[in-house]
């Protein structure tokens, strides 16, 4: 899958309106929870771009918002993707991303460690997951599951 395409080709499973449940891991930034989600994949750029956004809401009020941009390197394969959110932590270049057995992957690397993405689709079924290993730490945590079916 990571020969160079447009990538509305290469995430076609993807594209979309998708509502769900993201279930919010216990850490430093609070107890484990639960959220209403919805996540909107759409081609753009004549199909060179999907772009991505993101949003939930917990019962309690509080909400994230996000946004991304996928694209295909054309030169070295490989999915790209550049994503902030409402959290305001916005990486300085794009992560590069590796199919492996139908799940996109990309693990983004700050000063503060390691943030691991999955992105799968099977069955119908969109699930989004979000591991962290802090600088430091040998092993990663669960951050985020997100699961979403076509809305």
């Amino acid at each position: 899958m990571d020969t160079p395409k447009n990538a509305a080709e290469v995430l076609r499973p993807f594209l979309g309106r998708w509502r769900g449940i993201t279930e919010i891991a216990s850490s430093a930034w609070g107890p484990a929870r639960t959220a209403e989600a919805e996540a909107v994949f759409s081609a753009a750029a004549g199909g060179h771009a999907v772009v991505q956004s993101y949003r939930h809401k917990e019962p309690g009020g509080a909400h994230l918002e996000g946004h991304g941009m996928f694209t295909v390197d054309p030169a070295h394969g490989g999915t790209l993707w550049y994503y902030v959110d409402s959290h305001g932590h916005a990486p300085s270049a794009p992560v590069r991303g590796h199919w492996t057995s139908g799940t996109l992957g990309f693990e983004r690397r700050t000063a503060d460690g390691v943030a691991r993405h999955t992105f799968r689709v099977e069955e119908g079924t969109l699930v989004h997951t979000a591991e962290l290993r802090l600088e430091g730490r040998t092993a990663f945590s669960p951050l985020l599951k997100s699961v979403f079916r076509k809305a």
